[in-house]
């Protein structure tokens, strides 16, 4: 039963009520006018005296409800509605903690995944840098070894410099030794008929 039908079913009550309250306090009126051998709350008229109090606040009652009927209605549609939204609320919390179970579960398996890839990673960075390691090494030893031959080359040349000098003094030294001024003379004078020749 809603509570707008309740209402109504209590007003048409409390008329009912009315009606009968009237009824009975009329006859009740009647009744004591008739009556006056036997005590009071024995008869007839303290009996429906009694009838008169208990319609009066039954009436009474139906009343006070039929007037609350529609603030009961609104509060019972307020807790209606905190019902749902708990409800709803207690569903969002029930799924987020399903989703907070969901990723609890994967999280070894993410941990497990991330080592293995920050492993991976590491091997293949450690990988990169000898690589490029060896390939510097190579480079400087190739630079190395074309200054040395350069520097082999270099010496090579000033030693033959150096032999073609010393060459060149003691052959100097060894015609001072033996040329005399008769040698002189004698080479002087086959240089001067060997132009003679060769201008003839």
């Amino acid at each position: 039963m809603t509570p707008e039908k309740l209402c109504r079913m209590l007003q048409r009550a409390s008329r009912s009520f009315g009606f009968l309250i009237c009824f009975l306090f009329f006859f009740t009126v009647s009744t004591l006018a008739q009556e006056s051998s036997t005590p009071p709350e024995d008869s007839t008229a303290g009996w429906i005296f009694r009838w008169i109090n208990f319609a009066i606040v039954l009436g009474a009652i139906v009343y006070f409800f039929g007037k609350a009927a529609p603030a009961l209605n609104t509060q019972s549609e307020e807790i209606a509605r905190k019902v749902a939204e708990g409800a709803r609320a207690r569903e969002a919390a029930e799924k987020q903690r399903a989703e907070v179970r969901e990723k609890l579960a994967h999280i070894e398996q993410e941990v497990a995944s991330l080592r293995t890839d920050a492993k991976r990673g590491a091997e293949a960075e450690a990988g990169r840098l000898k690589a490029l390691a060896r390939q510097e090494a190579e480079a400087i030893e190739r630079a190395a070894q074309a200054e040395i031959a350069a520097a082999e080359r270099a010496s090579l040349l000033e030693l033959k410099a150096l032999a073609a000098r010393l060459a060149v003094e003691r052959a100097e030294f060894v015609l001072r030794k033996e040329l005399t001024p008769e040698a002189q003379a004698s080479l002087f004078q086959g240089f001067v008929s060997e132009l003679e020749r060769s201008a003839n």
